[in-house]
């Protein structure tokens, strides 16, 4: 009797899930065999295990060139993605630079007497040691007497004006010709925290007035013209007394006699044109009175301490201390120091840079300049360090590929021999 079971159809077999290794195979191989087809000759003469040995070395090549490009890919555009960056980066900074450099006043704030007051001083310590050397000689002139030039009684006409006191005393000269103006860079120093703007300020204005006293007093005692009340300076009682070549015979103080013979030039008026007409030159500097926009209240601003200064010089002559030459020869004197002066630490008034002195502007393109040394070191850098990235990543792609090409090799031995 035949065997039913054995018509009887076989269980359907489970496939058998497919290792890593072949799914691999199954791709690339195809691949490689489509792009590089064997020559139908070469498969009637070789044998299986040659045709499978093509087949490996082909794979293996295509690995490693496909590694290769992808490398090289990599290597090529993250530096220079790196490097765009960069150049964006530096684009950007120049861009706002400039801006910063058009509407003028840039970084503000950053040079103060704590972070840079010790070093200014002493960069300047000659200008400050030959200060002292001009307050010296100041005192040595002052106290020096003058020439005593021949007065005849021909000569009293016009110098028998009364005694006055001062309108303006000499003590206050100090205060409104060097203090007040010191007082106002204060002022401008404490918005702008501009240690370069104090310290130069202040010492031009201590070289103007001390320069203009010296001029003032060394021209007072080798000039020795009288005063226009010497009259009552030689002869207090009014009872006048000559030799027998006409000179004056004075029986006055002797201190009230040799200030007589220093009419010219007047000192106040120097003084005051000295610190007053710098204070001017600074505040048209500060206000930018000259930027062509035609506001006339700067101009007034910059005009007032110059009326004061001849205010001052109209009062010498009221009170009988000072011919109108004596006046008219100290402002001249004055405004010239005051004016050299001023240029020695800052630009003109009608320049762009007139509101800031040279040692700012010197410092700010110093600061400018290793401020883009350290940018261009640290792009460097960074390229460096990118490049260096790159090449760590390589190295890691290479044994990655490594061991792709290892774990493929079993399989491509397995088919070399037929197994699969």
């Amino acid at each position: 009797m035949p065997c039913l079971t054995c018509w009887w159809p076989p269980a359907p077999r489970t496939p058998r899930q497919k290792t890593s290794k072949e799914v691999v195979n199954s791709i690339f191989t195809p691949i490689f065999l489509k792009s590089n087809p064997i020559n139908p000759e070469i498969v009637n003469r070789r044998s299986n295990a040659v045709i499978i040995k093509s087949i490996r070395h082909r794979i293996r090549s295509g690995v490693k060139n496909l590694t290769s490009v992808l490398l090289n890919i990599s290597a090529f555009v993250r530096p220079m993605a790196w490097r765009n960056m960069a150049s964006f980066l530096s684009f950007w900074k120049f861009r706002n630079t400039s801006q910063q450099r058009r509407t003028g006043e840039v970084k503000l704030g950053t040079h103060t007497i704590q972070s840079h007051g010790t070093t200014l001083a002493w960069n300047h310590c000659y200008d400050w040691l030959i200060l002292l050397l001009l307050a010296v000689i100041e005192v040595v002139v002052y106290v020096t007497g003058p020439f005593h030039r021949f007065v005849g009684k021909d000569m009293m006409t016009d110098l028998k004006y009364p005694m006055k006191d001062n309108t303006v005393p000499v003590w206050s000269v100090p205060m409104y010709a060097v203090l007040l103006p010191i007082a106002i860079f204060l002022l401008f120093y404490i918005r702008r925290k501009d240690v370069y703007d104090l310290h130069h300020g202040i010492l031009g204005l201590l070289f103007a007035v001390l320069i203009t006293a010296v001029i003032t007093d060394s021209i007072k005692n080798a000039v020795g013209r009288p005063r226009p009340d010497f009259f009552y300076r030689c002869f207090p009682d009014g009872k006048d007394l000559y030799d027998v070549w006409g000179g004056v015979v004075c029986h006055g103080e002797h201190g009230v006699i040799k200030e007589g013979h220093k009419s010219f030039p007047s000192g106040h008026t120097s003084w005051s044109f000295a610190g007053l007409g710098f204070l001017s030159l600074y505040l048209s500097g500060k206000l930018k009175v000259f930027d062509r926009r035609g506001h006339v209240a700067k101009l007034c601003i910059v005009f007032f301490p110059l009326l004061v200064a001849s205010l001052i010089g109209v009062s010498r002559v009221n009170d009988y201390w000072h011919h109108w030459q004596d006046v008219f020869a100290g402002g001249v004197l004055g405004l010239a120091v005051a004016a050299f002066c001023y240029r020695q630490f800052f630009p003109p008034p009608y320049d762009d840079e007139g509101w800031g002195p040279y040692a700012y502007f010197q410092a700010l393109k110093e600061s400018s300049a290793n401020t883009d040394t350290f940018h261009e070191t640290n792009v460097q850098n960074v390229q460096a360090a990118e490049i260096e990235i790159v090449n760590q990543q390589a190295g890691q792609h290479d044994v990655a590929a490594f061991y792709f090409n290892r774990n493929l090799s079993p399989t491509l031995d397995e088919m070399e021999l037929g197994k699969r």
